[in-house]
C-alpha cells in the first residue's frame, strides 16, 4: 500500500513512546517461552561445538534476537539484522558453517540458501505492488455492496482469504485480505482481525501444495498432493474457531461501510494486470514442479515470473513504486529471520510424531517453518498433512512466525506487536490445537515411511487408486 494503514486509536498503547511495564512483562514472558519450547522441542537434533549452559550460543543469539523484536517492535529491521551479525560473526570465529570454515563455508551455506531467500524477497516486494494495482483498480470498493452488512460480511472475507490461498501463495493472498480489509472496514481494522487475516490465510494454504512454500517443498520431494489435502480437515475447523470471534470484534469495532461503494467504476485494465501477475506465479509453480522439478531449486522462478509481469506491464498502468521501500525492508527484516534460523546447529528432529509434530506448530511461530520442513522430509516418517498444518498454520500465532504475517505488518506497522497481537489473536493458538485434535480424531496418525521412495506424480496415482480400492471414492 502507499501508505502505512494504522490501527485506531483505540488499539494504540496509551503513550506513543512509552509502553506500560505490565505488556513489556508480557512479551517479555512470551517471547522467552516460545523461544526456550522451540530450544527444548529441537533439542534432539543440536550438534554444536560450543555451548554455553548446554544451550549452544546460537541458539542463545536468536533467543535475544527474537526477544529484542517481540519487545522493541519500532525496531525490528535494526534488531534482525545486529541478530544476523551476530550469529555470522560468532560461527565465524569459534565453530564454522555447516559447509566449512570462514568466508568459504558461508559462502557455500548462501549458494544452498539463495533461492529460497531471493524468492521470498520478489514475492514480498512483488505482491507489495500487486496490492496498490489490486487497490487502485477498486475492486475492494464494491465488495460492501456484495458482502453482509453485520459480522457475517467479516467472517465471509476471510473465508474468501482462505480460499484464495488454497491456489495462490499466502503471501497473495494475505495482502490482497488486508487491502480489501482497509476498504470495507473504513481504515479502521482491529489487531484481532488483522491475526485472522494471517491465519486464514496460513491455513488455506496448508491443505495445497501450491498454497504454501512448505507444502509446495514437500511436493517437490515426492510427497502425494493427496497426502498433503487431508490438512484441510484442521484448517477448516480453526478457520471458524478464530474467524467468528475476529469477524464479531471487527463489527463491534468498525462495521462494514457501504458509503465506499457509491459511484465506484472498476479500472478494469488494473484488474487484468492483477490477474496476469497471479496466474503467472501459480503457473510458473506448476511447471517447474511438475515438469522442471529437477531445477526448481537452482533459481527463484516464481518471484521472477511475478516481476516480469509487472515490468512487462508497466506501460500498460503504472505501477506505484512508493510501495517498494518500505516493502524492501519488511523483506530484508524476514530474510534475516530466515537466514538466523538457517544458521541454527539443528540436524535433526525429534522421531517424527503425532506429539513431535504438534510442538514444531508452536517451534514455527519463531522459527522459520521453511528449515523445520527441510528437516522433517530429510528425517521422512511423519504423516505430511499433520505437518503441513501445524508449520503452515502455526506460524500465524505471532506476526513474524510466517511471510503472510510479516507481509500484513508491513501494510499496518502497529501489528508489530506481539504482546497486542497474542492479546487479541489469542485464540488462534486455541484453533490451532483444536484444529490438530479434530485431525486426529477423524483421520487418525498415518506416517508416510516410503515417500522418498515414489516419486510425486506416481505417489498421487497409487493413493488415488488405493483411496478408491478402500471404497473412499
Amino acid at each position: 500500500m502507499v501508505k502505512s494503514l494504522r490501527l485506531s486509536t483505540k488499539d494504540r498503547p496509551v503513550s506513543a513512546h512509552r509502553v506500560s511495564a505490565h505488556r513489556i512483562k508480557f512479551q517479555i514472558a512470551l517471547a522467552l517461552w516460545f523461544a526456550i519450547y522451540g530450544s527444548l522441542a529441537l533439542a534432539a537434533g543440536i550438534d554444536s561445538k560450543s555451548a554455553l549452559f548446554g544451550v549452544p550460543v546460537e541458539f542463545i543469539l536468536f533467543v535475544a534476537t527474537l526477544f529484542g523484536v517481540a519487545v522493541f517492535h519500532h525496531h525490528t529491521l535494526r534488531i534482525a539484522l545486529g541478530g544476523v551479525a551476530a550469529v555470522v560473526g560468532y560461527k565465524f570465529i569459534f565453530t564454522g558453517f555447516h559447509s566449512g570454515g570462514g568466508w568459504a563455508g558461508f559462502g557455500a551455506h548462501l549458494s544452498h540458501e539463495w533461492v529460497i531467500l531471493s524468492n521470498l524477497f520478489l514475492l514480498l516486494v512483488g505482491f507489495a505492488v500487486l496490492s496498490r494495482h489490486f487497490e487502485e483498480s477498486r475492486v475492494p470498493a464494491m465488495l460492501p455492496k456484495y458482502l453482509p452488512a453485520d459480522w457475517k460480511g467479516g467472517f465471509l472475507l476471510l473465508v474468501m482469504i482462505f480460499v484464495l490461498s488454497s491456489f495462490l501463495d499466502n503471501i497473495a493472498a494475505a495482502i490482497i485480505g488486508g487491502t480489501i480489509a482497509a476498504t470495507v472496514f473504513n481504515h479502521k481494522v482491529h489487531i484481532d482481525y488483522l491475526a485472522a487475516i494471517v491465519a486464514a490465510s496460513n491455513a488455506g494454504g496448508s491443505g495445497s501444495v501450491v498454497g504454501d512454500t512448505t507444502t509446495t517443498m514437500m511436493w517437490i520431494d515426492g510427497v502425494s498432493p493427496l497426502h498433503v489435502l487431508e490438512a484441510y480437515v484442521a484448517a477448516v475447523v480453526a478457520l471458524f474457531i478464530f474467524g467468528i470471534p475476529a469477524a464479531i470484534q471487527q463489527h463491534r469495532h468498525a462495521p462494514i461501510s457501504r458509503d465506499s461503494a457509491a459511484g465506484v467504476r472498476i479500472d478494469w485494465d488494473r484488474v487484468g494486470i492483477v490477474a496476469l501477475i497471479l496466474v503467472a506465479a501459480i503457473a510458473v509453480n506448476v511447471l517447474v514442479n511438475t515438469r522442471f522439478a529437477a531445477v526448481s531449486g537452482r533459481f527463484p522462478f516464481i518471484g521472477a515470473a511475478v516481476w516480469a509481469v509487472i515490468f512487462s506491464t508497466a506501460a500498460w498502468r503504472k505501477p506505484d513504486w512508493q510501495v517498494v521501500p518500505g516493502a524492501v525492508k519488511g523483506s530484508i527484516f524476514l530474510l534475516s529471520l530466515v537466514l538466523i534460523a538457517s544458521l541454527m546447529p539443528v540436524d535433526n528432529l525429534p522421531a517424527a510424531s503425532w506429539e513431535t509434530t504438534l510442538g514444531l506448530g508452536f517451534v514455527s511461530a519463531v522459527f522459520d517453518n521453511i528449515p523445520l520442513t527441510a528437516l522433517a522430509l530429510k528425517q521422512g516418517g511423519y504423516d505430511w498433512g499433520f505437518l503441513a498444518y501445524a508449520v503452515g498454520f502455526g506460524g500465524s500465532m505471532i506476526w513474524f512466525g510466517s511471510s503472510a504475517g510479516v507481509a500484513l505488518a508491513n501494510m499496518y506497522p502497529e501489528a508489530r506487536s506481539v504482546g497486542l497481537w497474542l492479546k487479541h489473536g489469542w485464540y488462534i493458538a486455541v484453533a490451532y490445537v483444536v484444529g490438530f485434535f479434530v485431525l486426529l480424531l477423524v483421520s487418525g496418525w498415518h506416517p508416510d515411511e516410503r515417500h522418498k521412495r515414489v516419486p510425486g506424480s506416481i505417489a498421487m496415482v497409487e493413493s488415488v487408486v488405493q483411496t478408491a480400492a478402500d471404497g473412499g471414492l
